[in-house]
């Protein structure tokens, strides 16, 4: 009776063992649908930034203010009767040229003077 039973637990051990761990097993199909899921998610990301690119070629198809838009900003294009002014920002002046900002403690520069200047000292 020991030996029907031990063979009996290693019967169902081993048809337990495609269902689990097998090519088909429970473990697999966990694991395609996690991926499926992961899928799922990078498409609708894709299709929300396909549909705003279907926008953007429409637009630009039909309309020259598109157009007009890209050139001004990504391009830096003006109209013929048009004057650009471009008004630099504080901080990033002051960044670029510190001794032009603040003359009270700006230190005398060593840069060679020019011809006239040297002979005047």
């Amino acid at each position: 009776m020991r030996w029907l039973t031990l063979s009996l637990i290693a019967l169902i051990a081993l048809l337990q063992y495609p269902l689990w761990i097998g090519k088909g097993g429970w473990l697999r199909v966990w694991d395609v649908g996690h991926q499926l899921e992961q899928q799922r998610e990078a498409n609708q990301k894709l299709q929300i930034r396909n549909s705003g690119l279907d926008a953007e070629v429409r637009d630009l198809k039909q309309g020259f203010e598109a157009i007009e838009e890209r050139a001004r900003f990504e391009l830096g294009m003006i109209k013929q009767s048009e004057v650009f002014v471009q008004i630099p920002d504080r901080m990033q002046a002051a960044n670029e040229h510190p001794a032009e900002t603040d003359s009270s403690s700006a230190a005398p520069s060593s840069a060679p003077m020019p011809p006239a200047a040297a002979r005047a000292r």
